[in-house]
């Protein structure tokens, strides 16, 4: 597996290089794409991409923690989090 990530311009540089649409357009099209995205998981709503998976909002409640530096116990607050669940065949290809 490889260390390296992928990024919105690389995204963008498929997309052109898939469909021949201007460096531009395509930079645009991956931009408003990820914005959507954003937005709805702001709002609390869980996305679904079919054959991809699906990213979900989690509640997390207040819990204990503790300092690793100090050992000192802390309450670590109530959050969001972000949660992808691979679909079953995006699962299977990467088994495979």
């Amino acid at each position: 597996m490889s260390d390296k990530n992928l990024t919105r311009k690389e995204i963008s540089d498929i997309v052109h290089n898939k469909l021949g649409y201007p460096k531009s357009s395509c930079t645009k099209l991956v931009d408003t794409f990820l914005r959507s995205m954003k937005s709805t998981l702001i709002d609390g709503e869980s996305i679904k991409l079919v054959h991809f998976g699906t990213f979900n909002v989690k509640d997390k409640k207040p819990r204990k923690g503790r300092n690793p530096q100090t050992g000192e116990e802390i309450i670590i607050k109530e959050r969001q989090m972000i949660n992808f669940r691979p679909s079953k065949k995006l699962r299977q290809q990467i088994n495979s």
